[in-house]
């Protein structure tokens, strides 16, 4: 019911590129969001998806996070997971455009599932170096069992609480953040709060379903008001940071 009323609301007050007068999210929006090319990197994405969706594999899950809404069975079948708890084709496909859009060096991700978003981050530049962080050890080791199939970018997968894994990065920086684990309000600000020395002015923080549940919109409303946060783009499924300190500060809804 919070998502369907939220939707609502996001509807009645979003907007397009038409109400957007930043000239930085104005060219994010059109030529990144809006981007109707039919990128290559989509047919390489379709058919991961359907090697996942045809997969006979049932892995035996261990969930640090708040689970599955509609797996609840500790052994899920990796054909009913790609449908339910991983990115969708929309999601993935501009998760590609923005990683390509900003050119990430450097990429964290929280929780790599069967790697439907790593790989579309990865996709986008070749010489990517993508730290990829998952809960669950046989999901993180059939995820990278897949992708030695896969031509990608140097991907390291990492298996751990995303709490005590977060402690133990080296990098300094990092150009992207995605938060796509552990949907619940106070583990999303704790990680937020964890890796916000590791932004700089252009680190881009992206943050998935936002609207998942009452508390997730709640820590969606404490990031866009952090006082270190100055531009956030929400498309209601993904929301994005920016830390532009010659931004003014402001929050766009954009309808895709």
């Amino acid at each position: 019911m919070h998502q369907l009323v939220s939707y609502i609301k996001f509807l009645l007050n979003s907007t397009n590129q038409h109400g957007v007068h930043s000239p930085f999210v104005y060219d994010f929006v059109t030529k990144c969001l809006y981007d109707k090319e039919k990128h290559p990197a989509y047919t390489e994405l379709n058919n991961y998806r359907s090697v996942l969706r045809h997969s006979k594999i049932e892995l035996e899950i261990t969930d640090l996070g708040e689970g599955s809404r509609v797996l609840g069975s500790s052994k899920r079948k990796v054909s009913h997971m790609i449908k339910t708890s991983s990115s969708s084709k929309q999601e993935s496909e501009l998760l590609f455009r923005v990683s390509k859009y900003f050119n990430f060096k450097t990429i964290l991700e929280l929780g790599t599932s069967l790697g439907m978003g790593t790989y579309a981050l990865a996709l986008a530049n070749k010489n990517t170096e993508i730290i990829t962080i998952e809960g669950c050890a046989n999901t993180s080791n059939f995820t990278k069992s897949q992708f030695k199939n896969l031509l990608t970018t140097n991907i390291n997968f990492k298996i751990g609480a995303f709490s005590s894994e977060i402690q133990k990065l080296d990098e300094t920086h990092f150009d992207c953040v995605y938060f796509d684990g552990h949907h619940n309000k106070d583990a999303t600000i704790q990680y937020f709060n964890a890796l916000l020395p590791k932004a700089h002015n252009d680190s881009v923080f992206i943050f998935d379903d936002i609207y998942w549940s009452k508390g997730m919109t709640e820590a969606w409303k404490y990031i866009k008001t952090h006082p270190d946060v100055m531009v956030t783009v929400d498309c209601f499924h993904l929301g994005f940071v920016f830390f532009r300190k010659e931004q003014v500060k402001e929050h766009f809804k954009i309808r895709i």
